[in-house]
């Protein structure tokens, strides 16, 4: 049973919301990672509570909600960025081919190799661009000779639909690129090592319409090699490059489902008070 405080009766950072249970398609069938209860706290505050979902292979899935309902910490969760974060403690299980991650084990930078991130703002490093790109394949020691890593740099570069822009300048520093090219070489530098899962937090916020369209362009050709998790405030967005989408509030996750049924015919009212534009 859900408890839902009227919306205009209340502001919405108000609302009082008690969800026994997450609606619609939290489970899929052969899931590339599958969280479980997952609780999140920074110090005092319970920022995340309960969210169970699987993430599918070669599936684009879509994180929305208001600011501040938790959407990006527990996309962080998925590839323990939120280890970094001293008062952060994460509770319940999120595994990665059947494998928990937060396994004692478990060593976090070939785990942040098999599940790279994509921030919100482009952050090459202070290197060319040829550099950028060679430096995760690098440091995990995956290419045996320069022939090699030059073939991984011209190949993620590819993918990431910057190659005939940057082919002829690969020793010029990233930082010189414009934003849009800056986000799709940090986009080819986290595939260089082979990722099976790319994390993306609000990818295309400091972008203009036209660099947004080259990397929701470039996230639909990708989700054919790799699995993709997106964090968007833009519901238009979400509409256009994911294949499930996952409504977060206050902290809980509500509502999961096929994207075309989230933004159509949604199953929670909260859900379809966001979508509708009642708060946000």
């Amino acid at each position: 049973m859900d408890l839902v405080v009227d919306p205009t009766t209340e502001k919405p950072e108000e609302r009082a919301v008690q969800i026994e249970e997450t609606v619609g398609n939290v489970h899929v069938d052969n899931p590339r990672m599958r969280a479980e209860n997952v609780q999140v706290h920074y110090g005092d505050k319970h920022a995340i509570q309960n969210v169970t979902i699987d993430i599918g292979a070669n599936e684009v899935v879509a994180f929305i909600g208001p600011s501040g309902c938790g959407k990006s910490t527990f996309l962080r969760c998925l590839n323990r960025m939120n280890d970094t974060i001293d008062i952060c403690r994460v509770d319940g299980r999120i595994e990665l081919d059947g494998k928990d991650i937060y396994d004692p084990s478990v060593d976090v930078v070939p785990l942040r190799a098999r599940v790279g991130m994509v921030f919100q703002k482009p952050n090459p490093f202070p290197k060319s661009i040829y550099d950028n790109v060679a430096y995760g394949p690098r440091i995990h020691g995956l290419c045996d000779s320069k022939a090699e890593l030059d073939e991984v740099v011209e190949q993620s570069l590819t993918k990431a639909g910057l190659w005939e822009e940057v082919k002829d300048r690969l020793d010029q520093p990233g930082t010189g690129l414009s934003g849009g090219q800056q986000q799709r070489l940090c986009i080819a530098r986290a595939i260089a090592v082979s990722p099976e899962v790319i994390l993306m937090d609000e990818p295309c916020s400091a972008l203009d319409p036209i660099a947004t369209a080259k990397i929701e362009e470039l996230i639909h050709e990708l989700s054919s090699q790799f699995t993709i998790v997106i964090v968007t405030h833009s519901m238009q967005q979400a509409a256009r490059v994911s294949h499930r989408t996952a409504y977060f509030h206050l902290g809980r996750l509500v509502e999961v489902g096929p994207t075309k049924q989230i933004f159509t015919s949604p199953q929670h009212s909260l859900t379809q008070d966001y979508i509708t534009g009642r708060f946000g």
